[in-house]
């Protein structure tokens, strides 16, 4: 019996083509829509928490405030203080920096000039386009090595290889550095450009460029068993214990933006999901007055069949298949019109396409359940017509 109304709808379907487009389109448009916003949310955010976690999402930087100054808080012991304070945490490693004027040769270029630890460069998981980092002796010997940023590099070099070639830093006087590598290209994170910065150890910023009273800012690696923003959290509840107002401090966690834009994008794609699938009741609708005007068409028919011996519950079964079958092939039209607006976009963008199989799934049921709930009263209606006064209708 199922097949044999399917097989009806279809043709009730193609025998008036227009009616059935316009029918149709509430429900394409609703279930494109909802396939549309969600796809796009669950793209955009996962091209948000890519770019966050190339700076590591288990890493958290700490930045003194101006202010902070007085206090001689941020000093060499802190980094101890805080693994004691806080579990979870690995390292702490303090940075420095200040603008400084680089020349090769005849170009000088203003760029920020970085003191770090060679541990730096994994913890920020940075790599490397040429060359080597420098390392640990360096630090210690308070060597005059640098490496660069890939832009900076190709600035200061254009015509070949930075490495193994010598540039100058400026302050108050001129020093000497060896290029010892050059890194890869890097998008901006948490507002750092990597590609236009220098790096040099530690000690030898501290010893060769200026006396570093209180460091530039912290970069903090957590364990990898530990939970980033439950470490973040502890971080800040410690610096606030410490100092007792956090304006001295500002604390920035990859893994806490991470979980931030998540509940943000969720909610805002939730709220525009909602909204498009108004587009669906209004699609539903439009289906159920097809579907009446269609009861009163075949007002003729349904006598027939029921003279012929076809129950109520056949003549409902009928007209309620031929309504879902109506939203079930707006559906299906409406994902892939969803699929093909969300791959272009996203393409536009910039982003990864990212298909969210829930949203096609959860617009597919809500088509046919849309279905289901208005084409009920329409079926109901032709199952209830008397046979004798259906067979007289003109």
């Amino acid at each position: 019996m199922l097949k044999e109304n399917i097989k009806l709808a279809l043709f009730s379907m193609s025998a008036n083509k227009m009616r059935t487009l316009l029918s149709l389109l509430g429900i394409m448009i609703g279930v494109a829509s909802v396939v549309a916003i969600m796809t796009l949310g669950q793209s955009a955010t996962d091209s948000i928490n890519e770019s966050l976690e190339i700076g590591g999402i288990n890493m958290i930087t700490v930045m003194p405030m101006g202010s902070a100054r007085e206090l001689q808080i941020f000093d060499e012991t802190f980094g101890n203080t805080l693994m004691r304070d806080v579990s979870g945490i690995d390292s702490v490693l303090p940075s420095a920096s200040m603008s400084a004027n680089l020349r090769n040769g005849q170009e000088t270029i203003r760029s920020t000039v970085n003191g770090v630890y060679s541990s730096y460069f994994d913890v920020n998981n940075l790599e490397l386009q040429d060359g080597e980092f420098f390392n640990a002796l360096d630090n210690i010997n308070r060597r005059q090595v640098v490496v660069l940023g890939s832009s900076l590099a190709e600035d200061l070099f254009p015509a070949g290889s930075a490495v193994g070639q010598y540039i100058s830093i400026f302050r108050q006087q001129s020093k000497r550095y060896l290029v010892v590598g050059v890194l890869s290209e890097r998008s901006e994170t948490l507002g750092n450009s990597y590609d236009n910065a220098c790096f040099i150890p530690y000690n030898t910023y501290n010893q060769r460029l200026r006396h570093i009273t209180m460091p530039s800012s912290y970069s903090i690696m957590v364990s990898d068993d530990a939970n980033a923003v439950t470490v973040a959290d502890d971080v800040e509840a410690s610096l606030f214990k410490m100092l007792g107002d956090d304006d001295y401090y500002l604390v920035y966690s990859p893994a806490t933006l991470v979980e931030m834009s998540n509940e943000i994008m969720s909610t805002f794609t939730l709220f525009l999901s909602c909204i498009a699938g108004i587009s669906l009741l209004v699609g539903g609708i439009g289906i159920m007055n097809i579907m009446l005007v269609s009861v009163v068409e075949r007002t003729r028919e349904i006598g027939i069949r029921k003279a012929l011996g076809a129950s109520p519950r056949t003549i409902q079964g009928q007209f309620l298949v031929e309504s879902i079958t109506i939203t079930i092939f707006g559906g299906i039209i409406g994902i892939v019109i969803g699929l093909t607006l969300s791959y272009f976009t996203a393409d536009y963008a910039g982003w990864n396409i990212s298909i969210s199989y829930s949203a096609i799934l959860f617009a597919l049921a809500f088509s046919t359940l849309v279905g289901v709930f208005f084409g009920w009263y329409p079926a109901l209606k032709a199952a209830s017509l008397d046979p004798i006064e259906s067979l007289s209708y003109e």
